[in-house]
């Protein structure tokens, strides 16, 4: 049997084992995908596991995107261009490889729907783990006018020496901030279920403004909902999830399996 699995702290909440373990059954995989607790120190173990076999696949979640890259012997694509990790597996040759999924669940998921996008003005809020591959699938859309905004400035800086071109503002600002751009992506927890939201409540936006949340738990943040019912187009962060573990299977199987609606409904139950 084949065993997959996903690190990260916390990780109870994840979806992911629903949405492989449902993959495998359908395409007659015998496999497992399980949740696995991990602390920073287990990293080199985790890493030994796939090299010796015993695991076959392994998906990093928070805080282990960057930290992880260290143990690894190699890192390709969108790993090499944001320095953040979400996908590991052995090649042929018995190096443990690093890729990066995020960047295509995030394309694939909301900005191929985004026209004229070389023309928008793109606001990135957090500059932690899933932050690379946010600004990376915008730039890679066709947005050139990229800026982001962290509570702390250091963080924003870090990314800048990356990514160049990243306009950095201030977070004391980001309520007026708001309104001044056409894209907007909340890569940060807040608004995750038992978590904290934003404290107050967007206003003067722009009637074409497009919303992305990355948080899938709760499907509705109260930010989301908000911006929901005035009518801006707004996106939570579940088909990201299952685009970005569609080209994980991928990679571990050879197999580029269907997004269906049983599927969809499967997770979303998960959910409530």
């Amino acid at each position: 049997m084949k065993k997959f699995g996903i690190i990260g702290n916390p990780i109870k909440h994840s979806l992911s084992p629903v949405l492989h373990n449902y993959w495998s059954e359908k395409y007659n995989i015998n496999a497992n995908y399980s949740i696995i607790e991990t602390e920073e120190k287990d990293l080199g173990d985790i890493v030994e596991k796939l090299k010796n076999k015993t695991l076959d696949g392994i998906n990093v979640t928070l805080p282990f995107k960057q930290k992880i890259i260290h143990y690894l012997d190699k890192i390709v694509n969108d790993a090499e261009l944001t320095g953040s990790v979400n996908t590991l597996f052995l090649n042929e040759e018995g190096l443990v490889i690093g890729e990066n999924t995020d960047v295509f669940g995030l394309q694939a998921a909301y900005l191929k729907e985004i026209d004229n996008a070389s023309n928008k003005k793109s606001l990135v809020i957090g500059a932690g783990g899933v932050s690379p591959s946010v600004i990376l699938s915008l730039q890679k859309s066709g947005v050139k006018n990229i800026s982001i905004i962290n509570r702390s400035k250091e963080k924003c800086l870090f990314l800048k020496k990356k990514f160049t071109f990243l306009n950095i503002l201030n977070w004391e600002n980001l309520k007026t901030e708001f309104g001044k751009h056409d894209i907007i992506v909340n890569a940060t927890s807040l608004g995750l279920k038992n978590g904290e939201d934003f404290d107050f409540n967007f206003e003067n936006l722009k009637n074409n403004m497009t919303y992305i949340d990355i948080i899938y738990n709760p499907l509705e943040t109260k930010t989301l909902k908000y911006l929901k019912e005035k009518d801006i187009k707004v996106f939570n962060g579940l088909d990201m999830f299952i685009y970005q573990g569609q080209k994980s299977f991928y990679l571990w199987n050879k197999i580029n399996p269907e997004i269906d609606e049983k599927l969809i409904n499967l997770l979303i139950s998960k959910l409530k």
